[in-house]
């Protein structure tokens, strides 16, 4: 059966136990992904090294897939330039096809989608490690229903970090574990309906699922003005309807602004006042780099904040596991709402993550990766300023993304030309409120979404677009 290798971006299909060995399917792969278009011509390829590391497969088994391409006229091959694939990968047929109107429906070879982070890096062995000791401490009773607030073991190690991290005032008997934020904020959406609230305050700019689910559950959706401060909070007062606001306060998605302190003080100021609740959505609050860390705007007003956090960038969004930790006057609802759509997230995962935060791995996974992401992040940079330089990039002190300005009307053609190459990458355009006012084109990019062998050839497709 032929396996989908996904390496550096693209999917090769190569059948690792096939008569016709690695070399010859890896060969294979290539000269198919260089003629579909999944891999355009001048695509920088990961080293052998790399991609043998990748694979899992011996590097002289890639080096010499690479040397025959090389010959064959597939790739072309020079000193300090690396092993790019050839302008001209196959001879011109006789008849001529028509010219093309549109990219072809390939399966792309580059991502900088947003959202994701490098999952090649998950630490599959500390997490089995993890998991063994779990489970064999397990008591029975963990492999029933449970309460449905989530174990306690995950709840009481995650107030213990969660106050650390990231300032939370955090008590594990108001901590509701969930399956993400988006279910964290579906409960919300249903616990905000019973209390008669109408209206849900959202960023100008923000993920459109999000509003989709408030207004699912019957919310109407009234946007923030946003500029370089983050988030106007000041015009709360005026939003009479609103009972809440959605806010991302450490790192406003998808702009990368931290919200002002005076902004952060404004938000609290109306909850307090009106009663109101602030939904803060905590999303990439381990990475920093360039700035002390943003603290988490619950540890002002823990009992008008609703703090929502996941596993999805520090680990993986596949665990399918994140956590609330709730005002105590709200405990008992948000409990019964998750008790109706989801009565216990997995008992084993729960902890599986507990055992891995206690014994200090999630902490070395998150320094680790943290690294990671600022040394691509200054690659980023540095390739922008040598090969595009007219490109301002902003919303780079923190986080797995990057906001890279464009002149007005150019945003539609150069996401166009970014799928040409092959380069899946969004527009600011698509985060943008219906109601906010078009101010800013740009691209959203997640230089976080890539593998290590696929960050160069990423990266160069990028800067191929700008340039």
């Amino acid at each position: 059966m032929t396996d989908p290798w996904a390496t550096f971006g693209a999917d090769l299909h190569i059948d690792p136990a096939g008569a016709t060995g690695l070399r010859a399917g890896l060969m294979d792969a290539l000269r198919e992904a260089a003629r579909t278009g999944r891999l355009a011509p001048g695509t920088r390829l990961p080293s052998s090294r790399t991609l043998a590391a990748d694979l899992g497969i011996a590097r002289n088994t890639v080096a010499d897939a690479y040397a025959e391409l090389v010959a064959e006229g597939w790739l072309t091959a020079r000193q300090g330039s690396g092993t790019r694939v050839a302008q001209r990968a196959e001879p011109r047929r006789a008849a001529a096809r028509a010219p093309r109107s549109r990219p072809p429906r390939t399966s792309p070879a580059y991502s900088l989608q947003p959202g994701s982070p490098d999952l090649s890096t998950f630490p599959r062995a500390e997490w089995l490690k993890a998991a063994r000791r779990a489970l064999t401490a397990a008591p029975n009773d963990a492999l029933g229903y449970g309460d449905p607030r989530g174990r306690v073991e995950l709840r009481t190690v995650l107030a213990d970090y969660l106050s650390r991290a990231r300032g939370v005032y955090a008590d594990p008997d108001r901590i509701v574990i969930c399956s993400g934020f988006v279910h964290g904020l579906m409960m919300m959406g249903k616990v905000l309906r019973e209390r008669r609230v109408r209206e849900v305050a959202v960023e100008s700019y923000g993920l459109d699922v999000h509003t989709r689910l408030l207004t699912e559950a019957g919310l109407r959706i009234p946007c923030l003005p946003l500029d370089e401060l983050g988030s106007r909070t000041g015009e709360l007062s005026a939003m009479r309807g609103a009972g809440a606001v959605l806010l991302t306060p450490a790192h406003q998605f998808p702009t990368g602004v931290p919200l002002h302190p005076d902004r952060r003080a404004a938000a609290v100021d109306w909850a307090r006042s009106t009663g109101g609740l602030i939904l803060e959505d905590d999303y990439d609050g381990e990475f920093r780099y360039d700035r002390q860390p943003v603290g988490a705007l619950q540890g002002l007003d823990p009992e008008h904040v609703v703090y929502l956090g996941t596993a999805s960038k520090s680990l993986a969004p596949g665990l399918r596991l994140g956590w609330m930790v709730v005002p105590q006057a709200l405990v008992g609802e948000v409990t019964a709402a998750k008790g109706l759509s989801d009565w216990a997230s997995s008992a084993l995962d729960q902890l599986t993550l507990a055992e891995f935060i206690a014994s200090g791995a999630y902490d070395r996974h998150v320094r680790s990766m943290r690294l990671r992401y600022r040394n691509r992040r200054d690659q980023l940079v540095a390739a922008l300023a040598e090969r595009a330089p007219s490109i301002r990039i902003s919303g780079i002190a923190a986080g797995l993304h990057a906001v890279l300005e464009l002149p007005e009307g150019s945003e539609a053609d150069v996401v166009r030309s970014a799928a040409w190459q092959g380069l899946v990458v969004e527009g600011l355009s698509f985060y943008r409120h219906p109601d906010a006012e078009a101010r800013r084109e740009a691209l959203v990019i997640g230089y976080g979404t890539p593998t290590d062998s696929a960050w160069a050839g990423t990266l160069d497709a990028l800067v191929r677009v700008l340039s």
